[in-house]
């Protein structure tokens, strides 16, 4: 692994969630074990379905979230940025990748493929307990769209979509169509083109070709709670 690499790789998951609270040893045998993988745009860092598991973690760039739908549609699901780790284990009743993640922008990932999982906890057996815990707040995270689905009206589903899509993308300005946004909320592509309409008359938004920008995320939380 090149130094300039390992530098930001290291740096990535020092910030992560899942490697908090005493789990700060873990970073070296994560990058002694890993590898780093460089995609191109439209590249597919894994498939829905796949065999192989493990996790990755998103070092730079973007990445598309999607699942199968009824009647064998992907739909787009969420965006993955800098910082975001994606991924399960089989060692634990685990079974094969439940998304598929494609490149959305040049990426560099860091792949650490359930072998190497199982190589680090010959060294540090509470490898297994970090799995566990970006297991929860991949969970957290799933409970709270459905909650978010199930109870907020469309204006403000499609505010809270929006500030989470900039936390999961680590920007504030997202890569995303319109129409990935309805597929994302359940929404007409003319109902997002509305409510985006409001936003960016109230500032809260900016339009631009394929891409959103978020000038006020504040706002945005405000007015999913009101």
């Amino acid at each position: 692994m090149e130094r300039a690499d390992r530098d930001l790789a290291e740096a990535v998951l020092r910030a992560s969630p899942w490697l908090k609270d005493g789990r700060e040893g873990l970073v070296e045998p994560l990058l002694r074990h890993g590898r780093i993988v460089r995609l191109a745009p439209g590249q597919w860092a894994h498939a829905e379905g796949d065999d192989e598991a493990g996790v990755i973690v998103v070092l730079a760039g973007t990445t598309d979230i999607l699942c199968k739908a009824p009647g064998d549609r992907e739909v787009l699901f969420g965006l993955a940025g800098p910082g975001a780790a994606l991924g399960q284990t089989m060692r634990f009743g685990g079974g094969p990748r439940l998304v598929t993640v494609i490149c959305r922008e040049p990426c560099v990932l860091l792949d650490i493929s359930d072998r190497a999982l199982a190589r680090i906890a010959v060294e540090v057996p509470a490898i297994w307990e970090a799995v566990a815990a970006l297991l929860y707040l991949q969970l957290r995270s799933l409970v709270h769209r459905v909650v978010e689905a199930t109870a907020l009206p469309p204006r403000q589903r499609l505010a809270a979509r929006l500030e989470l899509l900039a936390r999961m993308a680590s920007a504030a300005e997202l890569a995303v169509s319109q129409e990935g946004l309805g597929e994302m909320v359940g929404l007409t592509r003319k109902t997002v083109n509305a409510h985006l309409g409001d936003f960016e008359r109230a500032g809260l938004i900016r339009r631009a070709y394929g891409r959103i920008v978020l000038l006020d995320r504040p706002g945005l939380r405000r007015l999913v709670e009101t």
